[in-house]
């Protein structure tokens, strides 16, 4: 969190950003002061809860996520879940992935707007060091962009 801060820090000119909020706080019991803030809420590379939440089986974590999500904002996900995470129930194949998140949370009230493989240029983008290994190291582990929209 520390070096996404300091690049949304930076000048705009310089790719920074005029209005981001970090915050730090449990997913299942987001603070009042954050529902229905964000005008875009991205999740890039969650794990454990985070990504259990995404998928739908931590429910008060998908909960929590959407709750974030202002009318007519979007939530946007990328997730690169595999085999040896070891994470039982979590989906890792592209395709499940997407339909998991998908179902979570359209049951949520958002309306699914798109879910397919994330590309290298996406991965560069996320600004992730995460992303970067995953690059560097050739695609084993797939990752997958889903994007949502609250009506």
């Amino acid at each position: 969190m520390v070096d996404s801060s300091r690049r949304a820090a930076r000048p705009v000119r310089k790719g920074g950003l005029a209005n981001v909020l970090f915050a730090v706080a449990a997913a299942e019991r987001v603070p009042a002061e954050l529902r229905e803030l964000g005008d875009l809420v991205t999740m890039t590379f969650p794990w454990g809860s985070l990504l259990r939440g995404c998928v739908g089986w931590d429910p008060a974590v998908a909960a929590g996520i959407r709750s974030l999500v202002v009318r007519g904002g979007r939530l946007e996900l990328i997730l690169a879940p595999a085999e040896r995470d070891r994470l039982p129930g979590v989906p890792t194949e592209p395709d499940a992935v997407v339909e998991a998140c998908r179902a979570t949370f359209e049951g949520l009230g958002l309306a699914f707007r798109e879910g397919r493989p994330a590309s290298d240029a996406e991965l560069r983008d996320s600004a992730s060091s995460w992303a970067r290994r995953l690059i560097r190291e050739g695609r084993d582990r797939r990752a997958v962009r889903v994007q949502f929209e609250s009506p």
